[in-house]
């Protein structure tokens, strides 16, 4: 059988499913944008293609058709190196994609007998989800109705692509959720999964802060505060976690707090010109913090963002109504005691005193009192930390659950 993954990030969330094809005898092939490509390690038994970086939406179009431009323009990027695969005779039986960046929008007209799968990770919506659930950052009436009207014609290229696809996989139950009704009998929910042979407890570990002189080095004997963002914003809930240290610094006077990410944005709006949301935020509390307590060590390393969690006393998550980190999850293999936003995303995984602690995702006050408590009484809540990997041992495992649900979906989607 012939697979191909086409991801402008190539691999994505599919290492371990082409891996798994490739070593079952599939021919595996994956697309993605070149530059993108690059430094990427290899793939047992995959081949890579890479199409050139495609232009943006001009800034002469229309603000809300802008992005839609450029996932036209990504799509024939991709589009071109599926005709030159065809032409040079590989046919694909299936087509496993993620749609978010335009790829998806031509591949039947290429390959129409191809079963194709699209990974859906988000339907945006105008209110009742991420837009409007931060009222510090939801604009006057006036702008309500223009967000509206941009955020419904996001969804073109999502609305094209579910109507392309043969069938569709969410990777949380949340994430089916927010898609159209309309879809949900061709959504099947499958998560990525976590590998908790490397996501896992040990006592042993040791997370150096190489951003103080000398060098920090925590170990499980510490009391160690984490967050974790891929870019430090409000959809995360930076701004919020921020507030809390104040107040929780002065009570845990040995208290270190590691903050980990970028200074991008991800998710959601920019910040002023000229300015980062980790900056305005520390700002906002920088007089009243010991800021030798408080360490900002940018992204890390796959490894060491694995033994910070094995040293962490409470790992901090908190997110909008949005797609679900896999930080979390990682977190939560790793033994963490997660004290996650009472949000949708969140529940879904954590039940408040039973494998991790729930919080208003805007009370700054209570992260800081529960933090306290986590940091007091460590061995009374020792069992919300075995609860907390059980879970993803259970529920969410790559090679026990995960990608044995994905290999049987394949099997049938075939078999229909």
């Amino acid at each position: 059988m012939n697979v191909l993954f086409v991801h402008q990030n190539f691999p994505g969330q599919y290492p371990h499913l082409a891996r798994a094809l490739a070593q079952q005898g599939h021919t595996v092939m994956g697309l993605g944008e070149r530059a993108n490509l690059q430094n990427r390690p290899d793939i047992p038994g995959v081949t890579r293609i890479g199409y050139p970086t495609p232009q943006s939406g001009s800034k002469s179009t229309h603000q809300y058709l802008r992005n839609f431009e450029g996932q036209v323009r990504r799509g024939q990027q991709a589009a071109r190196s599926l005709i030159n695969l065809k032409e040079k005779g590989f046919i694909p039986d299936v087509i496993y994609a993620h749609p978010g960046w335009g790829e998806v929008l031509f591949i039947k007209d290429i390959f129409p007998a191809a079963t194709l799968i699209g990974l859906f990770e988000f339907y945006y919506h105008g209110q009742g989800q991420d837009v409007g659930f931060d009222p510090e950052f939801t604009p006057d009436e006036p702008l309500q109705l223009d967000s509206h009207c941009r955020i419904r014609t996001k969804n073109v290229n999502n609305l094209l692509a579910l109507e392309a696809v043969d069938w569709g996989i969410c990777p949380t139950q949340y994430q089916k959720s927010v898609m159209p009704a309309t879809y949900h009998d061709r959504l099947s929910v499958i998560h990525d999964g976590i590998d908790t042979t490397i996501a896992c407890p040990n006592p042993e570990a040791q997370f150096t802060v190489g951003t103080v002189d000398p060098p920090l080095v925590l170990t499980r004997d510490d009391e160690v505060i984490t967050f974790v963002n891929r870019n430090l914003e409000p959809y995360r809930g930076y701004h919020t976690f921020m507030r809390c240290l104040p107040p929780l610094l002065q009570a845990r006077p040995h208290a270190q707090v590691v903050i980990v990410g970028g200074d991008s944005v991800s998710y959601g709006a920019a910040p002023p010109a000229s300015q980062t949301w980790k900056e305005i935020f520390l700002t906002e509390v920088r007089d009243r913090l010991d800021l030798s307590r408080v360490h900002f060590v940018g992204k890390v390393p796959y490894k060491q963002l694995i033994a910070l969690f094995q040293v962490s006393s409470v790992h901090v998550y908190l997110t909008y109504p949005f797609v679900l980190s896999w930080s979390m999850l990682e977190a939560m293999s790793c033994g963490c005691l997660v004290l996650g936003s009472r949000t949708a995303p969140v529940e879904e995984l954590i039940q408040d005193e039973r494998n991790g602690l729930l919080v208003d995702f805007f009370d700054a006050s209570a992260i800081a009192t529960q933090i306290c408590r986590v940091l007091e009484h460590p061995n009374q809540l020792q069992s919300l930390r075995e609860a907390a990997r059980q879970t993803i041992v259970e529920k969410y495992d790559l090679q026990h659950v995960c990608l044995p649900q994905q290999l049987a979906f394949l099997k049938t989607v075939l078999s229909a």
